[in-house]
């Protein structure tokens, strides 16, 4: 069956990025010239989706706005002889249909997936984390959606880690498929080394079948009174097993301040526009460091 659906969350804090999350949500931090959010709308419109649920919080409308209409703005680029920019807001609020839901406590990522439950219809869908934003020529999420009809199992995009992360992620339980595929029969949620199957993590994506909805309903809140995603999945992966897939793109964690750093260099130097400026000042900047 084809993935027609994707959830976005970004109902989170943001704290690792504060205090610049503390009027801006995080999914809103630019990556040059456009908000991390866009890329990841960008990914699902690119993989063959049109139906997208964005879950938010308190807070949060600046999302809702980025991909509304705005036609002043659009008439003033106009008569400023600025059509191909007008033409390309405009463009942001047409790629898909872009719905909305509140998440009015963070009671984890679970719980943000239970908020789509009237949205998915008893269809499959993906869910992409509003932090994470992957950019490659594949998109990600159609890489994992491609192993959801081939296999007619649920999906995550993992990706080996080092042991430091792993304690922070997830474990998976794994064995080699093919074409970059792996079966998923356990995982953990944040294990000690002592309870780590391997090092391939969850990292950002993943689609579901809609049972996923009854086994959440099902699944007991955990650690900070937080429903956990991968509780619920794991369940999936014991009874009938999951896929993993290991998506190709470079990953960029948006709630990490280094992370977001690199996203906009390696995206600037990849821009005809800016690309060649920004590797003659990184040369000059490398050659002054050397010289310290």
């Amino acid at each position: 069956m084809k993935v027609k659906k994707a959830v976005i969350t970004a109902a989170g804090y943001g704290t690792r990025m504060l205090p610049a999350t503390k009027a801006m949500p995080k999914e809103m931090l630019p990556i040059l010239d456009k908000p991390a959010i866009q890329y990841i709308v960008e990914e699902c419109v690119k993989a063959g989706i049109t139906d997208i649920l964005i879950i938010l919080s308190r807070g949060k409308h600046v999302v809702e706005d980025h991909f509304d209409r705005t036609p002043d703005l659009e008439r003033q680029l106009e008569s400023s002889g600025k059509d191909d920019l007008s033409s390309e807001i405009k463009h942001i609020a047409s790629m898909a249909n872009i719905t909305y839901v509140r998440q009015t406590e963070q009671l984890g990522l679970g719980h943000a997936v239970l908020c789509a439950r009237s949205f998915a219809e008893k269809e499959p869908f993906a869910v992409l984390y509003g932090d994470d934003v992957i950019i490659g020529e594949d998109p990600a999420i159609a890489q994992l959606c491609r192993a959801y009809e081939k296999y007619e199992k649920g999906v995550v995009g993992i990706r080996e880690v080092p042991t430091e992360d792993v304690i922070k992620y997830s474990s998976m339980k794994i064995r080699p498929l093919d074409d970059g595929c792996f079966e998923v029969s356990d995982m953990i949620e944040k294990p000690t080394k002592e309870q780590m199957f391997s090092n391939y993590s969850i990292l950002g994506r993943c689609v579901l079948p809609p049972d996923i909805f009854d086994i959440l309903e099902h699944t007991p809140y955990g650690r900070n009174n937080e429903l956990q995603l991968t509780d619920a999945m794991k369940q999936l992966a014991v009874s009938r097993g999951m896929i993993g897939v290991a998506f190709t793109g470079v990953r960029y964690d948006m709630g990490n301040k280094l992370s977001a750093i690199k996203a906009g260099i390696e995206t600037g130097l990849s821009r005809g526009d800016i690309g060649g400026e920004l590797k003659e000042y990184i040369i000059s900047l490398a050659d002054k460091l050397r010289q310290e």
